[in-house]
């Protein structure tokens, strides 16, 4: 039945991959991991799931500036040292790796601060 379902296009991994992977980089801004994370467990094979993210349009630095640009103003009213760490923890629960999360924070919050402390 399954096979019978595939050959008609009714079951066809790719496709939904590479939806679902437009849809979380698009829509929700995630990152990488969270994508092939979200696809193996939806039951994509891992080399699949690999190959889908690896032919996204932006790259990882340009969506995790996105999503920081969009949640900076909501912590304007923080003191920086907090703003900047609930940032980064949200960009790092995306999906972001903590190097990318940390640059995209300080840089949204427009901190100066090059070594990580903020």
């Amino acid at each position: 039945m399954l096979t019978r379902l595939e050959r008609v296009g009714l079951v066809d991994d790719e496709a939904f991959a590479r939806q679902y992977a437009e849809h979380r980089f698009g829509s929700r801004k995630e990152g990488s991991r969270a994508v092939v994370n979200g696809l193996r467990a939806a039951g994509i094979a891992p080399s699949l799931a690999v190959a889908v993210v690896e032919e996204a349009p932006e790259d990882e630095e340009e969506r995790a500036m996105a999503l920081a640009l969009a949640r900076a103003p909501r912590l304007r009213g923080l003191p920086p040292p907090k703003a900047f760490s609930r940032l980064s923890s949200l960009l790092m629960r995306r999906g972001y790796g903590p190097e990318v999360a940390r640059a995209s924070a300080r840089k949204a919050l427009a901190l100066e601060d090059p070594d990580g402390s903020v």
